[in-house]
């Protein structure tokens, strides 16, 4: 497809890290406003179910949000920022807040992020990569984990454009 999704050995934990990328049809400010967590991102994102913002520092928000990876949920603290025209980015790792409950695992991101820049050939689209970073922790094969990333990770991306056309 027009999505590419790469793994290597993380040097953070032991597991891999993921980098996805591909073009998506808006402008980079645009696109970081719906994949960065808030109001736009639980409208289209089916793997997030919800979010609350637990405390914000300055420009730093620290969110927990709950989805089909994060039963327990995954508390991160994020920042979403911007460097002139060069363009955007959304980066999180998550951090231990609050309780935890015997009954479930819970995942942990080690540092991750979203850039997203313009397209110099083309400024009416971006190119947003990803690189993901996280531990579901648990006793899943190695290959359930890879498959599951992968199409995510791609669906991702269909989810995303079909949510900027709106």
């Amino acid at each position: 497809k027009d999505v590419t999704v790469w793994r290597k050995p993380s040097e953070e934990f032991n597991g891999f890290l993921y980098k996805a990328q591909g073009v998506v049809k808006d402008s980079p400010n645009r696109v970081v406003d719906y994949i960065r967590p808030g109001p736009y991102r639980l409208d289209w994102d089916s793997l997030m179910t919800s979010m609350d913002i637990v405390e914000t520092f300055d420009e730093v928000s620290l969110r927990s949000s709950k989805g089909e990876w994060a039963p327990a949920g995954a508390n991160a603290g994020r920042y979403t920022g911007q460097e002139r025209h060069c363009g955007c980015c959304c980066c999180c790792v998550s951090i231990e807040y609050g309780e935890t409950r015997q009954s479930f695992v819970r995942g942990f991101n080690h540092p991750c992020g979203w850039f997203c820049v313009p397209l110099e050939d083309n400024p009416g689209h971006s190119l947003l990569t990803g690189f993901i970073q996280t531990d579901l922790r648990g006793i899943l094969p190695q290959s359930a984990v890879d498959s599951a990333m992968a199409s995510t990770l791609a669906n991702f991306y269909t989810d995303l454009r079909k949510a900027l056309k709106v």
